[in-house]
This record gives C-alpha cells, sequence and structure tokens, in this order.
C-alpha cells in the first residue's frame, strides 16, 4: 500500500499481509508487535486516499481506521485468517488498528 505521509505529503510505501471482509482488503496495524502503531496508519487517518497492489491488480482505494465496534470483529477474522496475528497485541502492548 502506498499512502502520503500524514506531515510531508510524500509517498510511503508498507508491505502489508491482508484478508479480506465482504470484498474489502483488511489490514492490521501490528508492525509486528511493537509497541507503537505504525505511521502508515497515521497516514491514512490523515490522508486516506491509498493505492493498494495486491492479487496482481494496482488500483486506488480509500483507507478507513475501523474504530468502532467492527474492529473487534475484523481483528478476529483476521487472526482466523492469518493466525501468526494472534500474539501481537499482548506483544505490543496496544490496541491493534484495523484499515479496510
Amino acid at each position: 500500500m502506498t499512502s502520503k505521509g500524514a506531515r510531508t505529503g510524500q509517498p510511503r510505501r508498507a508491505i502489508l499481509t491482508w484478508s479480506r471482509d465482504e470484498g474489502d482488503y483488511v489490514v492490521a496495524g501490528t508492525a509486528s508487535g511493537s509497541p507503537t502503531t505504525p505511521s502508515w496508519v497515521h497516514n491514512v487517518r490523515t490522508n486516506p486516499e491509498v493505492e493498494i497492489e495486491a492479487e496482481d491488480r494496482t488500483f486506488r482505494a480509500t483507507a478507513r481506521v475501523v474504530d468502532d465496534e467492527d474492529r473487534a470483529r475484523l481483528w478476529k477474522q483476521h487472526v482466523a485468517a492469518l493466525p501468526h496475528f494472534a500474539e501481537y497485541p499482548e506483544k505490543s502492548g496496544r490496541v491493534i488498528p484495523m484499515v479496510r
């Protein structure tokens, strides 16, 4: 995913692992269990227009950080698809943001 830097406005590329929900791509701001939320999450909060490369396609999309009750559902679904993510909340000590 390429987002626009919140402060600089410059393109910022992040290599992310995704799952799907109702046709949407869903990514988790785990930073591999780091205690700090990755900067790309702040970038998409500030500038939600992103470019996605997935499944041999490149396209523009509008990213949305899911802060409502749907976040927990998306997290559980993401972990079901990608079980190695399960350890990240405890390892990081923070709520992992989910982005649709």
